[in-house]
């Protein structure tokens, strides 16, 4: 064969090969031997090129197709990058960071089986991480009594009768240091009367929640308990007074014990932080712990359907969390708070707190507050800061609170963590039916769930987020993950206009609560006791102990 080929030749070649392959069009292969110069031409080095089986128009034609087809796929991809980046740049900025969450949609894929493998396993690290405990090092808990610690004799300088106040969690850790403050004054408890009058107006006695001859059994070495005054004071009218708060054992001593002498029988009318945080005998510290944790503990009935539900809730093997929503209209009314809430449910509000006698602070700046990090987080704000610390979209999230406050309720959040769950959903009408319309009852099985969840977060440094924080610490520190509200909510504010990207806001959160998820400190005593570290969130220096220093 020749090297070359006429025209008419070469079309009709061309139509037999169009003809034989379909509409499939080979572009003929050009070699350049040399290495050199043109492709069509002699590369200079001496050595013949070898050339196609076709024409030169026709080589000019595949050039010109090739050079048309290139031209217009690139603008075709120039038109669909265009209309991406217009679609992008219209999207508000909420737009953009849902479908960066739900979709992926901004991130690019993998390019290969080893990055995809990287990526999986970086997002298995990240799941396991916002469940991995703190380290507890060598601190456990000590709430044990010492020999020399032991009532010895029936004596006693006379009766305290409490009136508890306030919610459970309040009642629980005011009763705790009414045990402390007995001690202290050589006097005999009777059973605390609970709180009737509160928000909840639940009518339950003590051993309708408490397991009374636990609480005896316990305390027995401690101090004389009695479920009543005996005949003989009985009709003794009894010395009436609220302790000072925060008061030490000095003040029982020099200015109560007295009285109690005199009087035989002495009331108090308040309960609730009665006992300063700091600076009390070891002995005391660790009797307040014991009454806390062992001794006031639940009813059988309570406790075995708070286990049960515990069981229920990691019957999949899974982990839960425990969430203290406390967005409740008592809450937001007591601190003034009205952030996302509609006029009407914030005048709501107000009008509650300025018909509630016992709260003093009538007129607030809830904006101001919230600001400050003095207000119940929302319950899209809740759900933005689980999602910024990693936590899953399926997580289990228990709810421990009454009902969430506002036209929304719960759905805000549940937009974000649908698999929410509550005493209400998690147990039978039948089981929950003994504790119907006693709302302290159904706190309890909330603090029994919430103190076994596998992490505890809360919302709010209320009662109950103290209570059950102090408890998992004492339970040798149990995931507590402790918000900042202050710059989480500062924080939120800048993403919502557009200042931080999800990127950066999660990354700051994640960054400001990386040693603030229950770990061992020790409290620290401050100027004012208001201002101070509540003995019962963290019970560190009083019922936990360091194995190399002995008690704390």
């Amino acid at each position: 064969m020749t090297s070359g080929v006429g025209d008419s030749s070469g079309s009709a070649a061309n139509a037999s090969l169009l003809q034989a392959m379909g509409t499939r069009r080979r572009v003929p292969e050009l070699v350049d031997e040399g290495g050199h110069g043109s492709d069509f031409s002699d590369g200079g080095g001496g050595g013949a090129a070898v050339r196609t089986p076709s024409s030169s128009s026709y080589r000019r034609r595949m050039v010109w197709h090739f050079c048309w087809l290139f031209w217009v796929c690139w603008g075709l991809l120039t038109v669909f990058f265009l209309f991406l980046l217009l679609k992008y740049t219209s999207m508000t900025f909420y737009e953009v960071v849902t479908i960066r969450k739900q979709n992926d949609f901004l991130i690019p894929p993998p390019s290969d089986e080893s990055s995809i493998n990287d990526n999986a396993a970086e997002v298995n690290n990240q799941s396991l991480e916002v469940w991995r405990k703190p380290s507890s090092g060598d601190y456990h808990k000590c709430s044990h009594r010492l020999s020399k610690e032991t009532r010895r004799g029936d004596g006693t300088n006379g009766y305290i009768i409490v009136r508890s106040n306030g919610g459970l969690n309040q009642m629980k850790t005011g009763i705790s240091d009414m045990v402390a403050i007995a001690k202290i004054m050589n006097a005999t408890l009777v059973y605390p009367y609970l709180d009737h009058t509160s928000y909840w107006a639940d009518s339950s006695e003590f051993k309708d929640i408490f397991d009374s001859n636990h609480f005896e059994e316990v305390l027995k070495d401690d101090i004389q308990i009695a479920e009543s005054l005996p005949p003989e004071y009985a009709s003794v009218k009894p010395l009436v007074r609220p302790p000072v708060s925060w008061s030490k054992p000095s003040y029982y001593k020099e200015i109560i014990v007295p009285l109690l002498k005199k009087h035989k029988v002495i009331q108090f009318t308040q309960s609730d932080s009665r006992l300063a945080n700091n600076n009390l005998p070891k002995a005391i510290q660790r009797l307040r712990c014991r009454a806390m944790y062992d001794a006031l503990r639940f009813t059988d009935k309570i406790q075995t359907l708070g286990m049960k539900l515990v069981d229920r809730l990691r019957s999949d093997n899974k982990p839960y969390v425990a969430l203290h929503l406390r967005y409740e209209k008592d809450m937001l009314a007591f601190t003034g708070c009205t952030h996302n809430l509609t006029a009407e449910d914030a005048q709501k509000l107000t009008v509650m707190r300025k018909n509630a006698n016992h709260w003093k602070e009538k007129d607030i700046d809830g904006e101001a507050r919230r600001l400050q990090g003095g207000c119940p987080l929302t319950p899209r704000e809740a759900a933005i800061f689980l999602e910024a610390i990693g936590f899953p979209y399926d997580t289990k999230i228990y709810i421990v609170a009454g009902e969430i406050y506002g036209n929304h309720g719960i759905s805000t959040f549940q937009s974000t963590y649908p698999n929410v769950i509550s005493h209400s959903n998690l147990a039978t009408k039948e089981e929950l039916e003994p504790l119907k319309n006693h709302q302290n009852q159904l706190a309890a099985l909330d603090y029994i769930i919430a103190v076994e969840s596998d992490v505890f977060v809360y919302t709010y440094d209320g009662n109950m987020a103290k209570a059950v924080q102090g408890h998992r610490r004492f339970e040798r520190f149990r995931k507590t993950i402790v918000p900042d509200n202050r710059n989480l909510v500062n924080l939120i504010d800048k993403m919502d206009n557009g200042m931080l990207s999800w990127e950066e806001f999660s990354s700051t959160i994640k960054s400001l609560h990386a040693n603030r998820t229950g770990a061992p400190y020790r409290r620290v005593p401050g100027e004012f006791p208001k201002q101070e570290e509540n003995f019962y969130a963290n019970p560190l220096p009083g019922c936990i102990c360091n194995k190399q220093q002995g008690l704390t």
